[in-house]
């Protein structure tokens, strides 16, 4: 996301370019950096076996001190005549209009947010690609065995979702901070995705849903505060008590013993009718 927003951000204030097409290249310019980024990560977890989720935190760090040292840095990110690690503003060509007046915050980067998620959708659910992301996902030694190139699907769904995380980090820049951004671009946003993964059911659809409802925690918290007097750390405290819930139910089935779900439906086969009758007569 910081490299997305970083490079993203670059071409929004350092290119001059029509008003249609500038946007579109920054978004272009923003995923594409990303998908680098991430397509790091995959590289090593499919040559290497290193988890994901420990190289891609590793990779946060490495990208947070980039982004700014080159904030910092004259000639590259920093505005000039300036001593901040700060951009310069974007070009009014690039940023994104707002949907409903200067009155909100919302912009046109929530259409291209809705655009994102069909074609993840289209992706995962009705092309042969995700099919594959799916094979692997599941069963990696099975997929292997079936003829899928697991290392190369590896990497290719690492970039992806780069891409998708770039696209964010170009929100960002072009909606969000249009006045010049600074390392923490980020804003935690990308912590905030596991969560809303999570809630969604890596379902895109799901996902989304999430990804509003946490929206609206974020931006009625500030709103709530300053109307009502009310903590804004209640938001965090609602949003701990959903993970919480949704981790509940396998928490409990493990602590217990409990059977899932599944296993009930197995239980219930003819063979396991025939014997539990025969255990009765």
């Amino acid at each position: 996301m910081l490299l997305g927003a970083a490079l993203g951000g670059w071409i929004g204030f350092a290119l001059p370019l029509p008003i249609v097409v500038h946007p579109i290249v920054v978004i272009l310019i923003g995923m594409l950096a990303g998908a680098f980024w991430a397509a790091i990560a995959g590289v090593l977890k499919a040559y290497t076996g290193a988890h994901e989720v420990i190289v891609t935190i590793m990779l946060n760090y490495v990208g947070y001190y980039l982004v700014f040292w080159m904030l910092s840095t004259p000639g590259l990110l920093q505005q000039p005549g300036s001593n901040n690690p700060k951009s310069p503003p974007i070009l009014e060509t690039a940023v994104f209009p707002p949907l409903f007046g200067d009155k909100y915050n919302l912009h046109v980067g929530f259409l291209v947010s809705l655009a994102a998620v069909v074609v993840v959708w289209w992706l995962i659910e009705r092309s042969s690609l995700g099919f594959r992301f799916r094979a692997v996902g599941l069963n990696p030694k099975a997929a292997r065995t079936a003829g899928i190139d697991t290392k190369r699907i590896t990497i290719i769904a690492m970039a992806i979702s780069g891409a998708l995380i770039g696209l964010a980090g170009v929100q960002q820049v072009l909606g969000t901070v249009t006045t010049g951004f600074s390392a923490g671009i980020d804003a935690g946003i990308g912590f905030d995705a596991i969560t809303v993964a999570l809630l969604g059911r890596s379902r895109p659809w799901g996902i989304l849903a999430a990804g509003i409802l946490f929206g609206a925690f974020k931006a009625g918290g500030y709103a709530m505060q300053a109307a009502e007097g009310v903590q804004i750390d209640i938001v965090t405290v609602v949003q701990a008590l959903i993970v919480l819930f949704l981790a509940a139910p396998p928490l409990i089935r493990a602590m217990f013993g409990l059977p899932t779900p599944g296993e009930k439906r197995k239980a219930k086969t003819p063979r396991a009718a025939r014997a539990a009758k025969e255990a009765s007569a």
